[in-house]
């Protein structure tokens, strides 16, 4: 027993000279929350996804913009019509030219062409509706970053808290390791006096051991809880960070809603996803309708590269119909409609399935609050109960079994009163975070 105690020593001496060696950093929960906002590898992609679909938004200007391209064109041919048309083009038609010989065997003729062409949508009922889907899709967007910001402003205030309560675990356990010693300590000089059987020693050796195994386990807390703060702060996870506001009840505001707010961000981001899947069902029906536009182009023309002998223009408006394009436009105004219709379904789950949870953590805020009270009358009591069995233990008059009892209890009121403020805590934050 005497070796495996030693071998714990050495470990738990191996293990607190590791965490040592780590670099410790002190920080408080606003730092945490700011690091998290400017640092959030989530809330940079979350960014990044409402650029997308602003984009995609910007894309939809083309629905009132022109489109405008300029082209150089040059070739040699001796195609009849082509090189007749050249030439016509050029403005360099001689009486000569109409000769059939020359008409039907022309000689190759070069044509350099410079053209700027013009095309401005004028009306394009489906257009118009694809870009309000747009709108509504970077809008809800846009809410989906915001809300995505409170969750991991709730995610970081969760892991502080948990980094906290591993703090006070190990604050505890190394308190009860300390007194524990020096009831091992006395344990063993009573029984070389020889007021102490064996089995009592190796129990008050057991209970060494045990606090040990849990001291080890709880500093492996404190390392997964910074571990997981850094990933959050997107920062160095070789480094130990050490709260600097202290584990304690918080009051917050009182949560008198009952309901989940419609204008919550991402049960809005929903409504508006779901208005954009409507309006690009309507967009789809809207193809069976004619489209106007107008176009217009200017062209220079000469034999030679980059010249300009000759120049003309062409203007007009275009009336166009897709009458039938098999049942392509059909398939897909029915998918789209599915689509609408399965997006309504989605906001309404969603609802349902917030107000599943708001009510959810209510009770467990109210389940939590009476915890509090009744853990912290707990602690104080065994406590006591402790202080008096280790004064009889003292006089002789109480048994090694029941002191070991009352040590045990102590720590375990302990983290249990402390892990109750953490549940306390947390579930007012979550209720803070649903009903935001």
């Amino acid at each position: 027993m005497k070796n495996h105690t030693y071998k714990l020593i050495l470990l738990l001496i191996i293990s607190y000279s590791y965490m040592n060696a780590q670099e410790r950093v002190a920080i408080s929960k606003m730092e945490a929350q700011t690091a998290v906002k400017e640092n959030n590898q989530t809330l940079k992609m979350s960014q990044e996804d409402f650029i997308q679909a602003r984009a995609d938004f910007r894309q939809t200007n083309a629905v009132f913009l022109p489109n405008i391209t300029a082209s150089h064109t040059g070739l040699s041919t001796t195609n009849p019509l082509m090189a007749f048309g050249s030439k016509l083009n050029q403005g360099i038609l001689t009486a000569s030219d109409f000769n059939p010989d020359l008409l039907n065997n022309p000689d190759a003729v070069q044509n350099f062409a410079t053209k700027f062409e013009i095309q401005q949508p004028l009306i394009n009922m489906d257009g118009f509706l694809q870009r309000k889907a747009a709108k509504s899709k970077m809008d809800a967007m846009s809410l989906k970053q915001e809300r995505t910001e409170d969750y991991m402003v709730f995610e970081v205030d969760k892991a502080y808290m948990q980094l906290q309560l591993a703090y006070k675990g190990v604050e505890v356990l190394e308190k009860a390791l300390l007194t524990a010693e020096a009831n091992y300590k006395m344990a063993t000089d009573n029984f070389n006096q020889g007021y102490l059987q064996k089995s009592d020693l190796l129990a008050v050796e057991v209970r060494v051991t045990e606090i040990q195994n849990q001291l080890q386990i709880a500093k492996s807390n404190v390392q997964n809880g910074s571990n997981y703060l850094a990933f959050l702060m997107d920062a160095n996870q070789d480094l130990i960070y050490k709260p600097t506001d202290s584990l304690q009840v918080e009051n917050l505001n009182d949560f008198n809603e009952t309901a989940v707010a419609e204008d919550r961000s991402d049960i809005k981001a929903m409504a508006m996803a779901t208005d954009a899947y409507k309006t690009m069902y309507q967009a789809d029906k809207m193809t069976f309708l004619p489209r106007l536009n107008a176009f217009g182009s200017y062209e220079l023309y000469d034999e030679h590269i980059f010249q300009a002998g000759s120049n003309g223009y062409v203007v007009g408006a275009q009336l166009s119909w897709d009458i039938l394009n098999g049942t392509k436009r059909f398939g897909k105004a029915q998918k789209s409609k599915s689509e609408y219709q399965k997006s309504q379904l989605e906001y309404e789950q969603y609802v349902s399935q917030s107000q599943l949870e708001l009510n959810k953590a209510k009770r467990m805020l109210v389940d939590a609050k009476n915890k509090l009270g009744l853990s912290k009358l707990a602690m104080e009591q065994s406590e006591e109960s402790l202080r008096i069995r280790k004064n009889r233990f003292e006089q002789g008059l109480e048994k090694t079994t029941d002191l070991l009892m009352s040590e045990t209890q102590y720590a375990q009121k302990q983290l249990e009163y402390y892990q109750t403020i953490f549940e306390y805590n947390y579930a007012q934050s979550y209720v803070q975070f649903l009903t935001k």
